[in-house]
């Protein structure tokens, strides 16, 4: 057996197998938490790779688990777009674990729970990612939000709690709206898997449910307004926490958003609906750049700035059944670029609150001389959020504009524009008080070395995107409803 055909049997178990029984083992022997959470973390990354090279040259793959097709069983798929979402989790998640044993080293030692929460995140994750089913994908999202929120509460503090509490009701608000939709949808059509639903579902109950799912994927995302949750449950969890709030989970309700829209929408219903999440995604990329720009700590303004960069994946959702691949491929490479820039921006607000002992952005003066490893993460982190060459952000952004462009949309390129410029003025605020003479007091840098690598390493692959970002575009219109579509814009 090659190892081709082997990976096209046993991918679902590698990508749930070692993260369920990671975690299940630090919850029963925390001592090895550390160490179950370094491991998993690795065969993760390394299997997502793996993944991204069968589906590459092989094709999208599936699975019916335990031999049972739909729709009595459940299908798992693991298409371009799909796997590249394993692949930014794998990576931030490694980045993460990597980084988590510095971060809580100064603060005495990891809160208890938290490698079986971070262990259980991440295949959630992976079982969502990976879902071919409406209700399994209810039941991923749910276990996603659940970790979620026990790792915010790992923060300590009475504000931390509340942001959990607030993020959970939240959570729980928006899974119901879900939920509905599924039950609405398996009503009218007497099943839940996404091919069969893309092949009968029409009338009426469509609308309404994927309107109800879609109410409930908004309050998951935290798009404005219903953003509110947002900023105090990333700002005020521990760093590697964030990292993964930020880049992962609220992306992987819009990972929900692009396959219910674009798979199961006839063309029709798109185009009458859609217009409101690109009106919502251009508020979000405003308002979100306004509050990150006014924001005094640094945790919170990264936050804001998460709010502002998911409108600009909400803005692509209208112009997809317009401008096809080129909108398609700019929004996974604009998901995958945010997913590692904002990961290593949260890691490296870790760093700063280890060694400076806060996050003030007015207090960060001279920090570019204490931790230039760390300010050279701010640097390349705002180079693929502002949308400069070489990096992700830049040909995610291009495309998007391509497209825009080509169908003569010119309010979203307007916002585009806008939203680079303040993504450009939030970013250079804070690397202008770390290279601004000044002494930023706390202790020896050396304490967090080891923890400003992986933020490095991340910052360095959202710029390095943009060099393979032709093949990554290609990639993830593999099993998509664009796939043999050109990508308008980038060379072959």
């Amino acid at each position: 057996m090659n190892p081709g055909d082997w990976l096209a049997h046993w991918w679902p178990g590698l990508l749930l197998g070692p993260a369920l029984l990671g975690g299940a083992l630090a919850f029963v022997w925390p001592r090895l938490g550390f160490a179950l959470g370094q491991g998993v973390a690795l065969l993760n990354a390394l299997a997502a790779v793996l993944l991204v090279w069968r589906v590459a040259v092989g094709g999208p793959l599936a699975h019916a688990a335990g031999g049972w097709p739909a729709p009595l069983g459940i299908g798992l798929r693991l298409d371009g777009l799909a796997v590249l979402m394993v692949l930014a989790a794998a990576l931030v998640a490694w980045a993460g674990a990597l980084n988590a044993r510095s971060y809580f080293r100064a603060h005495g030692q990891a809160p208890e729970g938290f490698w079986p929460l971070w262990l259980f995140l991440m295949a959630a994750l992976n079982g969502l990612f990976i879902s071919a089913d409406l209700f399994n994908l209810y039941v991923m999202l749910e276990l996603t939000g659940l970790a979620a929120v026990g790792l915010v509460v790992l923060g300590g503090g009475t504000d931390s709690l509340a942001a959990a509490l607030r993020y959970l009701l939240v959570g729980l608000g928006g899974s119901l709206c879900y939920l509905l939709g599924v039950g609405l949808m398996y009503g009218a059509y007497g099943t839940v898997d996404l091919p069969l639903l893309a092949s009968q579902a029409s009338g009426p109950a469509l609308g309404a449910a994927l309107a109800l799912m879609t109410a409930g994927l908004f309050f998951k995302a935290g798009i404005f307004p219903f953003h509110f949750w947002l900023p105090p449950a990333h700002g005020g969890a521990p760093a590697p926490v964030s990292a993964m709030l930020s880049a992962l989970v609220v992306e992987a309700a819009f990972y929900l958003l692009m396959r219910l829209w674009l798979e199961l929408a006839p063309l029709s219903l798109a185009e009458l609906a859609l217009p409101v999440s690109g009106v919502l995604g251009s508020a979000a990329v405003v308002w979100g750049a306004v509050n990150a720009l006014r924001a005094e700590r640094l945790k919170l303004m990264i936050a804001y700035s998460t709010v502002s960069q998911l409108g600009y994946l909400f803005l692509a959702l209208p112009l997809m059944p317009l401008a096809g691949a080129a909108i398609w491929s700019g929004a996974a490479l604009l998901v995958l670029s945010h997913a590692l820039a904002k990961g290593a921006l949260f890691l490296g607000a870790g760093t700063v609150l280890n060694v400076v002992g806060h996050d003030r952005i007015r207090g960060l003066n001279g920090l570019a001389q204490r931790l230039p490893l760390t300010v050279a993460v701010f640097v390349l982190a705002a180079v693929s959020l502002i949308g400069l060459p070489p990096s992700g952000g830049f040909l995610a952004k291009w495309l998007l504009l391509n497209g825009a462009i080509a169908q003569g949309q010119w309010w979203a390129v307007a916002v585009l524009l806008v939203g680079s410029v303040l993504a450009g003025a939030y970013m250079f605020r804070v690397l202008g008080r770390c290279f601004t003479y000044g002494h930023t007091g706390g202790r020896e840098p050396g304490v967090a070395l080891a923890a400003q690598w992986p933020a490095f390493g991340l910052a360095a692959a959202a710029v390095a995107l943009g060099l393979a970002g032709s093949w990554v575009g290609a990639l993830a219109l593999a099993g998509s409803p664009f796939e043999g579509d050109a990508l308008l814009g980038v060379a072959p």
